[in-house]
């Protein structure tokens, strides 16, 4: 037990780090009085969408917190859940409101520091993107170590384990929560963000032909406000609920893997929160030492932040060796080595996002050479990158899911999916999810740093601090656009791990529905039979038929191959619409406000932000209630056949699309970047324009619906978990 309390006390380190780098940035100079003004539109902008957005995830979470509560009442899930699910969504929002307040108090400061230094405003940037990093797993590790405290005292002992059992799945359903706000944060701040960047993008730089973040754009403020609260909150609140997922789903298993050993089976569920904890340390040191020096290019940039992810990785791969050494484990090689093919997986997406995503390798460089033909060939070549590029990702997270197993069954091929190494392999896979997320302090840090220095630009631009100040801007912003490519990426692969981990989780809480609601043996068609309490993974997939011969499971598949494409549809769409409202405005101002374009009047940038609050809120709800109920209504209709085929096939698709749709829209947005710099003609160029085309085609891509759908995989998994009560009692089919 006294292994556990290294939790909590991790996640005050990481607060109480969070707290240090904040109060460090913010006794920077924000600079002249002009930078101030435009980065305190920036923040109202920022805090008065995400007040609206809080309003209306309220109302969800209160009906949807009410739903649980009948459904505890008539006994269909335990009575912790209505709770539980509350908390997980609280934390999740306050996790992404914390790291966006930090992130637009940063961005005129690293504006102001790249005046005489361009590591001062890495420095800032990245430090400033820690906060965000560090919220989140402070705020995780503290929600599981106080969930998990509270549960151990109340819930009553029971046989044999089962109280583990029951108290790792009650806690999985606070990452319902977490998935719910994160879904509608991704979803709302990516139709903002991109509403006012294709609207800015296509009025300004195409028709007007100014230069990005031009203070005579109506829409620039609106374009910095959402790069904030979608790819600073949106993403924060994202990988809150990985984190826990992941953490949670192998405590999970763990408690079920060593159901018959008691002795192993606390530490089982101990381990992933422990590898956790001691990965907050290893990412804490990895942040002090990201810096570089002066006039340095991409590849340098990308080495100093490389520098800190790859050292955190190093130390935490050999201290879990020792780690569950010290906690006892039979097979304690093994396992370290299931940790760290996930934390290899990691490293290798993020190697091969930043190949096929930066202007400093070929395939970018390509795609802007395409320009000389004009936009439809940027468009068709960015798609062709994208498409080539998924298979880094999906072969690593393959390699990823066999070697875990097989190190976690000590290679025992021919009994893979016996027993008791099927429980055991599907453990080595959840914490392998755990490894790659392990350092997520540090590597949620390089993500957030890319709006802090996009925004840094944009704060650049519109004051004139001059070519020297803007150039060291552009590097770093150049820079922000891979890291939020590598970010995407490693996002999308953990929720691949931590999805798979969820869907076995899926089996547990069946299980525990059945024996809540009376029922205590599973009566097979050939006449055997088996004790719920006793019953394998094996056995249960026996029982309901989950086999591909099955018609249920077939039309599961289906359905959740679709929903990965109808969401992105609606989401593309969403911004289509609101982004038609916002090229409208920009056009009405230049064309009705007398002296926009001379520079000698204001436009008028309330409006502006008005139209991406109003078009997010509006159209971030369809989307994110159908991924809500899709799951419910397959569970109602077709049992649980139908759930397990739904999320196998969620995941498959929406996997694969979504490394797809990272990686294309990282790509036309750099090779917008190398162009930019110089390259091909330079900014006003024919070429220039053309990838600006790809690059606003690109922006729903990668920064609405593409990061929505790992999203999407994992809540329909806990949809699916928190509703398994239902299923159990009640399914048409």
């Amino acid at each position: 037990m006294n292994y556990f309390y290294l939790v909590p006390i991790a996640s005050l380190f990481a607060l109480g780090f969070a707290f240090y780098f904040f109060k460090k940035m913010m006794k920077e100079s924000e600079g002249t009085e002009q930078m101030k003004t435009i980065a305190k539109y920036v923040r109202e902008g920022a805090m008065s969408y995400l007040k609206q957005q809080y309003k209306v995830v309220a109302i969800v979470f209160i009906i949807l917190a009410m739903i649980f509560a009948v459904m505890a009442y008539f006994g269909l899930q335990n009575n912790w859940v209505p709770f539980a699910f509350l908390t997980g969504g609280f934390f999740s929002g306050l996790a992404g409101f914390f790291g966006m307040k930090t992130a637009t108090y940063a961005s005129a400061r690293t504006a102001n520091a790249a005046k005489n230094s361009l590591n001062k405003g890495l420095q800032i940037a990245f430090r400033s993107g820690a906060v965000m990093g560090l919220v989140v797993v402070g705020l995780a590790l503290f929600d599981i170590s106080a969930w998990y405290l509270i549960l151990d005292h109340f819930i009553e002992n029971a046989d044999s384990g089962h109280k583990l059992i029951m108290i790792t799945t009650t806690m999985l359903t606070f990452g319902m929560g977490a998935s719910t706000q994160a879904l509608f944060a991704r979803v709302g701040g990516g139709i903002y963000t991109k509403a006012a960047d294709v609207g800015a993008d296509l009025v300004g730089k195409v028709e007007a032909g100014i230069p990005e973040d031009d203070p005579r754009n109506p829409a620039t403020i609106a374009d910095n406000v959402g790069d904030n609260v979608g790819d600073v909150a949106g993403m924060g609140a994202d990988l809150y609920e990985s984190y826990c997922g992941s953490i949670l789903a192998t405590a999970a298993l763990g408690a079920s893997a060593f159901v018959l050993n008691p002795a192993m089976q606390l530490k089982a569920v101990f381990a992933p929160m422990i590898i956790a904890a001691i990965g907050v340390f290893l990412s804490i040191l990895g942040i002090f030492l990201v810096r570089t020096g002066e006039n340095a290019d991409m590849k340098k940039l990308m080495a100093a932040l490389n520098r800190g992810v790859n050292v955190s990785a190093i130390l935490i791969a050999l201290l879990t060796f020792v780690a569950l050494y010290l906690l006892g484990f039979e097979n304690w090689k093994g396992l370290s080595f299931s940790v760290i093919s996930g934390l290899l997986a990691g490293i290798v997406i993020g190697q091969g996002t930043e190949y096929f995503t930066s202007h400093s390798f070929r395939p970018t460089q390509l795609i802007a050479e395409s320009g000389k033909t004009g936009p439809a060939t940027v468009i068709i070549s960015g798609m062709g990158a994208g498409m080539i590029s998924t298979f880094i990702p999906v072969i690593t997270i393959a390699l990823a899911i066999l070697s875990s197993y097989l190190c976690a069954i000590g290679f025992d091929v021919e009994h893979m999916i016996s027993g008791e190494n099927l429980s055991m392999g599907l453990y080595g896979i959840g914490i392998a999810a755990v490894g790659m997320l392990s350092t997520l302090g540090i590597t949620l840090a390089t993500d957030a740093y890319g709006p802090i220095a996009d925004n840094a630009g944009g704060n650049a631009e519109m004051c004139g601090l001059g070519e020297d100040v803007r150039k060291r801007t552009d590097a770093l912003d150049a820079l922000g656009n891979t890291t939020a490519a590598t970010g995407k990426g490693f996002a999308i692969g953990s929720a691949a791990l931590t999805a798979l981990a969820l869907l076995a989780s899926y089996i547990e809480e069946i299980k525990i529905g059945m024996l809540r609601l009376g029922q205590t043996v599973l009566e097979f068609v050939d006449g055997g039979t088996v004790e719920i309490a006793k019953a394998s993974f094996i056995d249960f997939m026996n029982y309901y038929q989950v086999t591909l011969m099955n018609p249920k499971v077939l039309v599961g598949i289906f359905i959740g191959s679709m929903m990965a494409f109808l969401f992105c549809g609606l989401t593309m769409n969403a911004v289509g619409r609101a982004a038609q409202k916002m090229v409208e405005e920009v056009r009405r101002q230049f064309r009705e406000i007398a002296g926009i374009l001379e520079g000698a009047s204001t436009p008028d940038y309330a409006k502006c932000v008005e139209i991406s609050t109003k078009g997010a809120q509006r159209e971030m709800l369809l989307p994110s209630l159908l991924a809500i109920a899709i799951p419910i209504v397959t569970g109602i209709i077709l049992g649980v056949p139908g759930v397990m085929g739904l999320l196998a096939g969620g995941l498959g698709s929406g996997f694969v699309l979504a490394v797809f749709m990272a990686n294309s829209g990282g790509a036309w947005d750099n090779a917008k970047k190398y162009v930019e710099e110089g390259n091909l003609g330079g900014k006003g160029s024919d070429v220039h324009k053309a990838t600006v085309v790809g690059d606003t085609v690109g922006d729903p891509f990668k920064d609405t619906s593409g990061p929505s759908l790992n999203i999407l995989i994992k809540l329909m998994s806990m949809i699916s978990i928190v509703m398994a009560g239902l299923t159990v009692a009640w399914s048409l089919l």
